[in-house]
């Protein structure tokens, strides 16, 4: 096994103005930093410079593509809009294929109702396996968005919070760390 430290980083998956789902992810960013051999950075769809006349990998960002191929997993936070995801995080992420083989992601919805984004998840589902992503089997959920941030983005209620993110985290890290062994140690036919 490497001792290299693993490296997870968050995307922020959505570009409008007021986002409360920045909050969100600014404080994944700050608890992952926190633990010990993990490394991290906060990826924003906002500053990923995409084409919108073109769709696919002719259209990718080098950064972006360098990022998730270092990658061992990575945790996506996304807000519910009408039931969905935000398209430009959609048009983002199809940008890369073979950086996610094999990696595992970790969830989260964020929404402004009561269900914390967990109709976003169930729709990104599907996407996740088909880019080849391995998602975990626990999701972090952020509900009533607008109530659990002051107006400096302090999380409110941290300790539940923390609770919730170390179970997250504890999983995420496993995957993660069983898939990098495999990607380094296991060929796999084509």
């Amino acid at each position: 096994m490497s001792n290299t430290p693993l490296f997870i980083p968050v995307i922020l998956g959505t570009s409008r103005q007021g986002r409360q789902s920045e909050y969100v992810a600014k404080f994944i960013v700050e608890q992952i930093s926190q633990r010990e051999g993990i490394e991290t950075e906060l990826i924003d769809i906002r500053h990923i410079a995409i084409s919108t006349d073109d769709a696919g990998e002719s259209i990718k960002d080098p950064q972006f593509s360098a990022t998730l191929d270092r990658a061992d997993g990575l945790i996506i936070v996304v807000p519910e809009y009408n039931h969905g995801y935000p398209g430009l995080l959609k048009h983002v992420l199809d940008t890369c294929l073979k950086e996610y083989i094999h990696k595992a992601v970790g969830l989260c919805g964020v929404s402004a109702g009561s269900f914390g984004g967990t109709r976003v998840i169930q729709n990104l589902l599907p996407v996740m396996r088909e880019l080849g992503l391995i998602n975990i089997f626990y999701d972090l959920n952020f509900s009533n968005v607008q109530k659990l941030f002051d107006e400096t983005g302090n999380l409110i209620d941290k300790p539940t919070y923390i609770r919730r993110m170390e179970r997250f985290m504890d999983e995420l890290i496993w995957m993660s760390t069983v898939l990098r062994y495999g990607r380094q140690s296991v060929s796999v036919r084509t």
